[in-house]
């Protein structure tokens, strides 16, 4: 029983009773997971520490890009904590994350500093897809969970958070410098272990919760790009400043200092969302009257997964016995219609996520070899070596604003004018084709401008193909099918990266180093200068990108139907069945009670 009236409980109470509501809400676990995200793209810095590996350890190119392949692997195959996700709460998924990050950078790090004997190479990939896959679990962990707590805005979900992910190489630059200024080997012991410190600290935060419509939810997401625009901006300010000024390391801490401000920020637009939902529960909890004696009556909590279900099911659940379902392996071939839950193996067995895995690994493959090579594409085309780190910036930055723009446009264009999430995908492929043939003919400058358009496209993909998977396929088995659809990166990479630039690059140089006379000893880097060492790989990379516009095509026009329908119109009917639902049996409980204290 729980006595409520105008003038009960206190100023202490109602502070105790709002911090609960603020810690156990929706919105600070998603403000949780913005900080986990802002530090899961340590694979994005591959670009400024890679040369340290190189030189240390003695690499060719095409050993390194070896490496950078191992990297993509580790934190793009994540079918292994989507699997576990399935069957475990998500701090489960998380510590197991945090665990992997700083074992795999840690390693890493004694290896580049010579704290251990010299690796073999199988050491150094291994240690590389360790701390990379923690990428995958965080990821699983945080994000996937999200998307299941506001189904409704899955597009503003993906975009802010893979959007916190593209910036986070930016961020940990900024902090790198104030906390080791510019030893780069120490970049990389500070990506192994404040990921990991994150994720610790809000494994009680990340959880699955009830599924609650607000009419201005769209809105929170909003107020939260905003701060994230302004955070975004800053870091671009601080790398064309840095690029002019020399800054010692108080200065560097100074920018850190406004850059965790800016990530803390979002806290307040969850403290102001958590303070209107707790006063409309208060005066929900009064109806007007001075005195309300009500029954506490336990209410079944629901999910996205009772989302998934159809609105008859809800109200008769716990009455019916569900009817035996076929074997999994025996409807595999036969699936259910677009936008209802598939089961994995119908979703992995059917065209649309074949042509989609298909243009991913041409479309993301690529723009990841280039990210990857910025290191050695400035050293090649003669630019100063401080450099790498502006590229890396300048692509973290533009990553994110193709995140944050693919997420939350694509969500503006599909709900106003039905525009499909797979055209805008296409136009994305399509416009990543002008980096690559910026950097295959060594235009001058055009390293910067290819940062910014890569950046750009590769960020964008990454929110379209999560929400284009959970659309066509359902939530049900998100978790899984999020992951699988990751794997098409590493694929990519290993053939454009490894196969394609790596080798034709060390073919270039080991040209050069014959026609200078030289002998390459075999624990020297082999190094290659000029613009012919990436000009063939990245013109094929650039045909292979528009090969995957082509395709994407295809999947544009298999779901133009799909699109032109309400896709949310069973999440809509199904949560205000729930609502409906609720709020009757809290009336059915509560008149009788209320009536006797009348009538008394």
């Amino acid at each position: 029983m729980v006595v409520s009236g105008a003038g009960g409980g206190g100023g202490r109470g109602n502070t105790k009773a709002l911090t609960l509501q603020v810690l156990n809400g929706r919105w600070f676990m998603m403000f949780a997971s913005l900080l986990i995200m802002s530090a899961a793209g340590a694979t994005y810095m591959f670009g400024i520490y890679s040369s340290d590996i190189k030189s240390v350890l003695g690499y060719d190119q095409t050993t390194l890009n070896l490496l950078s392949f191992f990297k993509d692997l580790g934190a793009n195959v994540g079918v292994l904590s989507g699997l576990i996700n399935e069957v475990t709460p998500p701090w489960v998924v998380l510590s197991i994350g945090a665990v992997l990050n700083f074992f795999g950078y840690f390693m890493i790090w004694m290896a580049v500093t010579k704290k251990i004997a010299r690796p073999q190479v199988w050491h150094m990939c291994l240690y590389i897809c360790i701390g990379a896959n923690s990428q995958s679990f965080a990821n699983t962990g945080s994000l996937v969970t999200c998307v299941k707590n506001f189904p409704e805005s899955r597009g503003a979900v993906l975009g802010i958070l893979k959007g916190y992910v593209g910036l986070s190489g930016a961020i940990i630059t900024q902090l790198y410098y104030a906390f080791y200024y510019d030893d780069t080997k120490a970049l990389i012991l500070l990506i192994g272990w404040l990921p990991a410190v994150i994720s610790f600290a809000f494994l009680r935060t990340i959880r699955i919760m009830k599924v609650t419509r607000r009419p201005n939810e769209l809105k929170v997401f909003y107020n939260m790009l905003y701060i994230s625009l302004g955070l975004a901006g800053f870091l671009m300010i601080m790398i064309i400043v840095e690029k002019s000024v020399t800054f010692n390391q108080s200065e560097y801490g100074a920018s850190a200092a406004m850059v965790i401000f800016l990530l803390v920020l979002p806290l307040a637009v969850v403290i102001i969302e958590e303070f209107k939902i707790w006063e409309g529960k208060k005066v929900e909890l009064n109806g007007g009257s001075d005195l309300k004696i009500v029954t506490e009556k336990p209410q079944p909590e629901v999910t996205s997964d009772d989302l998934s279900r159809p609105r008859e099911t809800l109200a008769t659940t716990t009455t019916e016995a569900e009817p035996p379902t076929a074997s999994c392996w025996k409807t595999m071939f036969r699936p259910p219609d677009r936008g209802e839950d598939y089961t994995i193996l119908q979703a992995l067995f059917s065209i649309d996520m074949l042509i989609l895995f298909m243009a991913c690994i041409c479309g993301v493959g690529g723009t990841l070899t280039a990210i990857d090579n910025l290191g050695q594409i400035g050293t090649s085309f003669g630019y100063p070596k401080r450099s790498a780190s502006t590229f890396v910036s300048l692509v973290s930055i533009w990553n994110y604003l193709g995140r944050v723009m693919s997420g939350f446009g694509s969500e503006i264009l599909l709900k106003r004018y039905k525009f499909p999430r797979p055209l805008m995908l296409t136009l994305t492929l399509l416009l990543s084709c002008v980096g690559h043939l910026l950097i295959a003919f060594n235009v001058p400058n055009g390293l910067y401008v290819a940062s910014i358009i890569i950046g750009f496209c590769f960020g964008a993909q990454w929110p379209l193909l999560f929400a284009i998977i959970s659309e066509l396929f359902g939530l049900k088995y998100y978790s899984t099918l999020y992951n699988f659809g990751s794997s098409a990166s590493p694929v990519g990479l290993y053939l454009l990266n490894v196969k394609l630039t790596g080798h034709l690059y060390d073919k270039e140089a080991k040209k050069q180093l014959a026609a200078s006379g030289l002998v390459r000893k075999a624990e020297e880097e082999l190094n290659c200068a000029g613009g012919e060492c990436f000009k063939l790989a990245f013109i094929v990379i650039a045909a292979a990108t528009f090969f995957g516009t082509l395709v994407s095509l295809i999947l544009v026009i298999r779901t133009r139907k799909f699109y032109k329908s309400d896709i949310y119109k069973k999440f809509r009917e199904a949560a205000q069945a729930a609502e409906t639902e609720m709020a009757m049996a809290d009336q059915n409980g509560a008149n009788p009670l209320e009536t006797n204290g009348r009538s008394k």
